[in-house]
């Protein structure tokens, strides 16, 4: 019945996912059974060959094997490893090449053979790129194919670097990298102008070979790209959907990463749920307004009928009552006063009048998000005479390009002499920038002369 049940929930899912309470969680299982296979190989006389990722999404895989390797003596004298990616070009030594991520993340603390390592040459010369692609995908094959290959899924869907419109039968290649991609790696190259534009990655025909496939994704911000891959139609708009044509893999995901999924998202659709959750029942009322496109106080009893909220209508109906209770919750939470009132009545507002004046602050995403996207209520708080405060949660490095730093030097010069003032400190400060740029180390903002100047 059990197994019945979780059918049910699962039906909008097409193909396997695990999902665990925390990224620790889930990591650790990973691993486990990345240890596993590693034994069980070992113990026939056989190398397990793997295929690895790089980037947030396996550190603390790699960070358990490490202890399994340190505490519980597992070995990887008999493993041979391919990594799945390298930026293009990128040299060895780089801090954001995945050859130093794979040495300090895992095989630095291991006792694997260097010469099982494989990475894909980030140094080539590009006419001797197709020849090592060709070679990578020979030695796989060579040595039987990958036992396990292990993913993370990228904002486009992307699995290794197959970027959106990768064929299902690709092999290891140059690829040119999607737009998106390049500015999710711009804060580890200070600056997405400085992220490469090409990448060689194996492709999803040769990850489609492997005997057994993990996509591991973490938190919030991959929860609708994993909607998609789980749930969405085979497309190459969104590569990794292609894995729901492979009898071998496994989405493991986080709670954040899984919580869009139909089951978790709008789980009334797929099982009875517990209506005495008002949190559960506003979120159903407000999802069917938005799905079908009417007020809340006009949805009727057929629609939540055709909707998975039977169960809610025949539980707490009148409809009628439901639809008039979420809609005073929802109206309650509205205020034209963000700081509260004073002498006004607030049993009803979401924000209480007393004390008359508040300590407030604001979270900015990135400077002039404060004044763009809410300066009528910033002006309002102040006005009112509340203590208020912002809390930037970017400095605006990446958002200024070096270049147009220069531009903008060149013309507070021109301006300043055409108004005939003296330029000279800008001519200074102008020629420092100029040397200082080119040599700019990763995350470094400025030198302490442009800090300084007023």
């Amino acid at each position: 019945m059990a197994r019945l049940n979780l059918l049910e929930e699962t039906r909008y899912e097409k193909l396997p996912v695990s999902v665990y309470g925390n990224q620790q969680e889930a990591s650790v299982a990973v691993a486990a059974r990345i240890a596993a296979l590693i034994r069980d190989k070992q113990s026939k006389g056989k190398k397990t060959v793997l295929g690895l990722a790089t980037g947030v999404t396996p550190i603390r895989v790699y960070a358990e094997l490490i202890r399994l390797h340190q505490e519980d003596g597992l070995s990887f004298r008999d493993v041979i490893t391919f990594n799945l990616d390298e930026y293009f070009p990128m040299k060895p030594d780089a801090a954001q090449s995945y050859v130093t991520f794979m040495y300090e993340n895992l095989f630095s603390h291991v006792d694997i053979d260097k010469a099982n390592v494989h990475i894909p040459d980030g140094t080539l010369d590009k006419d001797d790129v197709v020849a090592f692609c060709l070679n990578y995908e020979r030695q796989i094959e060579e040595l039987g194919g990958l036992d396990l290959q292990i993913l993370g899924i990228g904002r486009t869907g992307h699995i290794g670097f197959n970027e959106p419109g990768s064929a299902p039968n690709s092999g290891t290649r140059l690829v040119t990298l999607d737009d998106l991609t390049r500015s999710d790696a711009a804060r580890d190259f200070g600056g997405k102008a400085n992220v490469p534009t090409k990448a060689i990655t194996m492709g999803i025909g040769t990850i489609f070979k492997a005997r057994e496939i993990i996509l591991m994704a973490w938190s919030k911000k991959k929860a609708p790209i994993i909607k998609k891959a789980v749930e969405g139609e085979i497309s190459g708009e969104v590569p990794a959907t292609y894995l729901q044509l492979s009898d071998h893999v496994e989405f493991v995901l986080d709670e954040a990463a899984a919580s869009e999924l139909t089951r978790f998202d709008t789980p009334w659709l797929v099982k009875d749920c517990s209506w005495e959750d008002n949190v559960l029942k506003k979120k159903a009322v407000i999802w069917l307004a938005d799905t079908i496109g009417k007020p809340v106080l006009k949805l009727t009893e057929e629609d939540y009928n055709n909707h998975g909220m039977a169960q809610l209508a025949v539980e707490q109906g009148p409809v009628y009552n439901i639809n008039i209770d979420i809609f005073n919750q929802i109206q309650h939470t509205i205020t034209g006063w963000p700081g509260g009132k004073p002498d006004a009545d607030d049993s009803q507002r979401p924000e209480r009048a007393l004390p008359a004046k508040k300590r407030s602050i604001i979270f900015s995403p990135h400077p002039d998000d404060d004044v763009i996207s809410m300066g009528g209520t910033f002006i309002r708080l102040v006005d009112q005479g509340h203590d208020v405060h912002v809390a930037y949660q970017t400095s605006g490095n990446t958002a200024v390009w070096d270049d147009d730093v220069l531009r903008y030097m060149e013309f507070a010069i021109d301006f300043t002499n055409s108004i005939g003032e003296d330029s000279g400190h800008l001519h200074q400060l102008y020629e420092e920038m100029r040397a200082f740029f080119p040599n700019k180390q990763p995350n470094q903002i400025d030198t302490q002369e442009i800090r300084n100047v007023k």
